[in-house]
């Protein structure tokens, strides 16, 4: 059997694509992509390093604990620019170098500081 070797992406569940989009791509700084298929809906594509985030028109589902968690070079300079656009920054008490934020629609997203695992070699 072979293993999976990564995660390709992440479908998030957004109430309203376009207001999603400016938070990932302005705030956040993951870059749109421009190969999605019209075809595919009401939706983006974002590249988050060689990963991606799927954004799709849909109802959220109700937070049960579940969130996607970000590898981030400067958690400081993240979380400032966050903060400035307006955006609740939690930070957890006594637990490393991270910090939980909501997108516009409520999905919870973990900011880890570190570096990005490379898979395969």
């Amino acid at each position: 059997m072979s293993a999976p070797a990564a995660i390709h992406h992440v479908t998030l569940a957004v109430a309203d694509v376009e207001r999603a989009v400016d938070f990932y791509t302005r705030v956040v700084g993951l870059r749109l992509r421009a190969d999605r298929p019209r075809s595919a809906g009401a939706g983006a594509w974002l590249d988050v390093g060689a990963q991606q985030i799927h954004l799709v028109r849909a109802d959220p589902p109700p937070d049960r604990g579940q969130h996607v968690a970000l590898v981030v070079a400067d958690l400081a300079a993240l979380t400032g620019t966050l903060r400035a656009a307006g955006t609740v920054v939690t930070v957890p008490a006594g637990g490393g170098r991270r910090a939980f934020v909501s997108d516009p629609s409520g999905n919870t997203i973990e900011l880890q500081e570190g570096r990005a695992v490379k898979i395969g070699g």
